[in-house]
């Protein structure tokens, strides 16, 4: 009996409780246990392992583990929808670099705290140009370039444009990590893409705004910071993502918010107070903690199905908290890229560098379960398998 032999017999054993009777043969058959399918009633007691390996999850997170990922992930989007009245609310007692720079440094402060406490080591240096990338991006480039666009814009319209955030950063992803997605995921972003040009364009009187142009800017850098961010999460955590770019704009942030405050003026206000420490607590970073969080428990393609509902609730939060009047056009637009959107997750997009599976091209088993030879046939397939043949190929759901 060879070591590959020997490994599948004993956990045959381990599975079964002892090798299986042989009524001709007793000798053999405690040495080649009988398979478990010629016996349906002792599978249905013992079934097999399974010969893929366990899939990450299984079929999904445990119920448990799948209710809190959930709630971690829509109080991480219930969380991003207030950063634009949060903006607004700042307004009215800072100006927009003022907002910019005291909410990084703010937000800086409890992450560099957190990373301090936690004993985070310091990312390796190849690190730290995508670091600076999610901070030109994540962390200065779309709160400047949202504030000063909601100088002058809605917080409504504002969460119209920046709805389209999700396919600009699927299509930069796809550039940047070199994947082709089918036509029918790009047929979808250009819809959605139509809709809100069309959409800003039937608000501003027939031309884009210097407020529109602002958030077509800030969806662009905001896509970068967050494809890198992406990328930098397979080396890390991304918490320590968003927490380290913050502790890097440190010795920029810090004599920008001071020189900010000198140059614009100041009144500040009940609301404006509120409005900035959400930003910095609640927005730009417990906000992304709980996020990356709920992500990391319930997976990717789960936890972007909720944040679908990010540019409604934005909505919502601008007429009560802010007594803005909607137009039947902005709601609208937001269903209509919403339909886009969950167009785009049903579309088939491989992962980088990843080819059409195959039956040639299956994942090997993972490490500590048994491999099966090409010839031998497998003598324990699970019964949920016989049934369905691709149950737990795709424990995300995705298509």
């Amino acid at each position: 009996m060879t070591g590959q032999d020997s490994a599948t017999h004993d956990s045959a054993i381990a599975v079964s409780g002892g090798p299986a009777r042989d009524r001709h043969d007793p000798a053999a058959a405690r040495h080649h246990p009988a398979p478990s399918r010629h016996d349906p009633a002792a599978a249905r007691r013992h079934p097999a392992p399974s010969r893929r390996g366990p899939a990450p999850g299984g079929n999904g997170p445990a119920p448990s583990a799948a209710r809190t990922g959930t709630l971690l992930a829509a109080l991480g989007v219930a969380a991003f929808s207030l950063t634009f009245p949060a903006t607004a609310w700042a307004l009215t007692g800072l100006g927009p670099w003022s907002v910019t720079a005291c909410r990084v440094v703010l937000a800086a402060l409890i992450a560099g705290g957190a990373l301090a406490a936690l004993r985070v080591p310091v990312p390796d240096r190849r690190h730290w140009p995508g670091l600076l990338v999610v901070a030109a991006g994540v962390v200065v480039g779309f709160p400047l370039l949202t504030t000063l666009a909601l100088q002058t814009s809605t917080t409504a319209h504002a969460a119209v444009v920046v709805g389209l955030l999700p396919l600009t950063t699927a299509a930069l992803s796809a550039v940047r990590t070199g994947v082709r997605p089918s036509r029918v995921f790009w047929a979808a972003a250009l819809a959605g893409a139509a809709v809100v040009i069309a959409f800003a364009v039937q608000q501003s009187g027939g031309a884009p705004t210097t407020g529109d142009l602002y958030l077509f800017g800030a969806l662009l850098v905001c896509a970068a910071g967050y494809t890198e961010g992406g990328r930098l999460a397979g080396h890390m955590p991304g918490w320590r993502v968003i927490g380290w770019a913050l502790v890097g704009c440190l010795p920029l942030s810090v004599p920008g918010a001071v020189l900010a405050l000198l140059c614009e003026d100041v009144h500040l206000g009940g609301r404006a107070v509120t409005g900035l420490l959400w930003l910095a607590v609640g927005s730009q970073f417990v906000g992304l903690v709980v996020w990356y969080r709920g992500m990391a428990a319930i997976g990717v393609a789960r936890a972007s199905q909720l944040q679908l509902a990010q540019p409604l609730l934005t909505l919502v939060w601008s007429v009560l908290l802010l007594d803005e009047k909607l137009t039947p056009a902005a709601p609208i637009a937001a269903l209509a890229v919403l339909v886009c959107i969950g167009v785009t997750q049903r579309a088939r997009v491989p992962a980088a560098g990843q080819a059409p599976r195959t039956a040639a091209s299956a994942p090997a088993p993972a490490p500590g379960t048994t491999h099966q030879a090409p010839e031998r046939p497998d003598p324990a397939p699970e019964a949920v398998d016989r049934k369905h043949p691709t149950a737990g190929a795709n424990p995300d759901n995705q298509p």
